[in-house]
């Protein structure tokens, strides 16, 4: 299928381009690798190849943005590869009509996947994307769960299918609505959201589809309801899960037929929107159990999108962190800096609020904080002052995550086999004896008690620890 085709790769990095050309020389008839943007339009000038896998970032410039001043033929298929993983990445990367993105590090197989797909299908022309809206529209985080989201909503930037959006409360559910609206067709128009759990079971249909003067008691006048709002844009419904089953039966037939009326009244109206869905509840559970229409649910369920909860993307606190200082900087709120012992336990702590809940500690401690630097005494009692201690891990938590995390790193290495348990029982014990004897000013008699052990054997670990007992 694939054989005559030519592959260009655009990669500086000699190890990567090494083993992408092993991995897909027997793909493709001619396999040609270049490391600038000066050598690949000097290759261009005369070849043309039938699909090219490029590096975001190269030695002379941009190779998303260079591909497009250069003329790129717009049929070309263009595998994007990139250790740069926002979401600005993958939308400019949709933007040039990409085939594909992966961020860095890419899976192999997925590699070649993607790349044997794109050698047997002629990529369609791809709207560009307009540039001012190219930025990260809030997002914020380079985990491999976020680069998930990411890709998705770079490839909803040409449809305008209906989109489901699943995750916990506070993993930022509108904020990836509105950065699907603002990437996508309709993003000159209005995103329109409304909260089906804020609003009484009586009024819904009214707030979705209006009504008309006299449909109801109270109703003096006609009022336009969020479809009509919402029209040649987007309308976000947040919390479908809670939505009645009588107003489900509605929107049904309004997803089906793109018409509607309002209420009150007669006259047909054209749906003119694309519908954003998104729930913490667990959809299929709320069918099983006769709560949610099936039929509307695999409406709304075309392009799922799952948020991954905050504890599961835990590399990407720090840079939320910094997000929120930026942003609290901005609306007046003092500048802060986190001491790394209170970064860490930021990072280990679960945030059942997820996102939501981080952003609102990191304001509280931009205002409660007495010094620039907030610590861990700082982090803990600002949670512990807004009821979120039962969210906090307990100090035997931390301690287990903490030897976890260790253990896992010894295991790896196979020169520690048969050591780890003297090992971390050096480390615990050490911490433990000095924490022990700082408080009691260094008395060998009263540490041996609080520790519940003989005073012997604790001078003789001590001396085998090397801690000397006036300096803890």
């Amino acid at each position: 299928m694939t054989e005559g085709k030519t592959i260009l790769l655009v990669e500086d990095d000699p190890a990567i381009a090494m083993i992408i050309r092993e991995t897909l020389v027997g793909e493709c008839g001619r396999f040609s690798s270049v490391a600038s943007i000066a050598e690949r339009n000097a290759w261009l000038a005369d070849n043309r190849p039938d699909l090219i896998i490029t590096d975001v970032v190269l030695p002379d410039g941009d190779g998303i943005d260079s591909l497009v001043r250069a003329g790129m033929d717009p049929n070309m298929p263009v595998i994007v590869l990139s250790a740069q993983n926002t979401l600005d990445t993958a939308v400019r990367a949709t933007g040039i009509g990409s085939y594909d993105y992966l961020p860095k590090p890419f899976d192999l197989d997925e590699l070649t996947a993607s790349v044997r797909a794109a050698l047997r299908r002629q990529q369609e022309p791809a709207a560009a994307t307009d540039p001012a809206q190219a930025d990260s529209h809030g997002l914020v985080g380079r985990a491999p769960a976020m680069q998930a989201v990411y890709r998705t909503i770079a490839r909803l930037a040409s449809n305008d299918l209906a989109v489901l959006i699943l995750g916990e409360s506070g993993t930022g559910k509108e904020v990836v609505a509105r950065a699907i609206h603002a990437t996508g067709l309709r993003r000159t128009g209005p995103f329109v959201a409304i909260n089906m759990a804020a609003i009484p079971r009586e009024l819904i249909e009214a707030e979705l589809f209006g009504h008309e003067k006299g449909a109801f008691t109270g109703a003096h006048s006609r009022n336009a309801g969020r479809f009509e709002q919402a029209a040649g844009g987007t309308l976000f419904l947040d919390e479908i899960g809670d939505m009645p089953l009588e107003a489900q039966t509605r929107l049904l037939r309004v997803l089906q037929s793109n018409e509607y009326s309002t209420v009150g009244g007669n006259q047909a109206l054209r749906a003119d929107v694309r519908v954003i869905a998104a729930t913490h509840r667990d959809m299929r559970t709320l069918v099983a159990e006769g709560r949610f229409r099936e039929d509307l649910f695999y409406r709304l369920n075309v392009i799922p999108v799952t948020l991954p909860p905050l504890r599961d993307r835990r590399s990407d606190i720090a840079a939320l962190v910094r997000h929120f200082v930026e942003a609290g900087r901005g609306s007046g709120l003092p500048d802060r800096q986190f001491a790394p012992a209170a970064m860490q336990w930021l990072e280990r702590y679960d945030w059942p609020g997820n996102v939501r809940e981080l952003g609102n500690v990191v304001q509280r401690l931009a205002v409660l904080s007495r010094d620039t630097v907030v610590t861990v005494r700082d982090v803990e009692t600002v949670l512990r002052e807004n009821g979120d201690s039962g969210g906090a891990a307990a100090p035997a938590d931390l301690i287990a995550r903490a030897v976890d995390d260790w253990a896992r790193e010894q295991m790896a290495d196979t020169a520690c086999e048969g050591e780890i348990h003297s090992q971390l029982e050096a480390i615990v014990e050490a911490a433990l004896f000095r924490r022990v004897l700082r408080d009691v000013r260094g008395n060998q008699l009263e540490a041996a008690r609080r520790l519940g052990i003989n005073r012997n054997t604790l001078r003789k670990r001590l001396g085998q620890l090397d801690i000397d007992p006036t300096q803890p």
